[in-house]
This record gives structure tokens, C-alpha cells and sequence, in this order.
């Protein structure tokens, strides 16, 4: 499968619950943070989640 790298670009402060829950899954907690992943149908879903708070390049 092909790999993504996922950037948090935006704060999860005021942020529901949820999408707090997501970005911890991710392996996201601050701002600037970056992980590599398999891009899988249940992170595509994931990342469209929360799509508004991070950055994603193909690799």
C-alpha cells in the first residue's frame, strides 16, 4: 500500500471530543507533529475526520 505522511497544522483545543480521540489514534498531540502511515481504508477515514486540522502528502 501506498504511504502517507500526516502533519497537525491546526490545534484541537475547542475541538469535540471525537476528532480529540482521533488525532491521538493518529499519533498526533501538537502542532507541527508528523507520522508516516499506511495509507489504509480506515486511516483515509480517519484523515477525512479531521481533515481540517492536518496536512497530508503522498509519499
Amino acid at each position: 500500500m501506498a504511504r502517507i505522511q500526516i502533519k497537525q497544522v491546526r490545534s484541537v483545543i475547542d475541538r469535540p471530543e471525537r476528532q480529540k480521540r482521533t488525532m491521538q489514534a493518529l499519533g498526533l498531540n501538537k502542532i507541527g507533529a508528523v507520522k508516516e502511515v499506511e495509507n489504509t481504508p480506515a486511516i483515509a477515514g480517519m484523515v477525512a475526520k479531521v481533515g481540517h486540522l492536518v496536512e497530508v502528502t503522498e509519499l
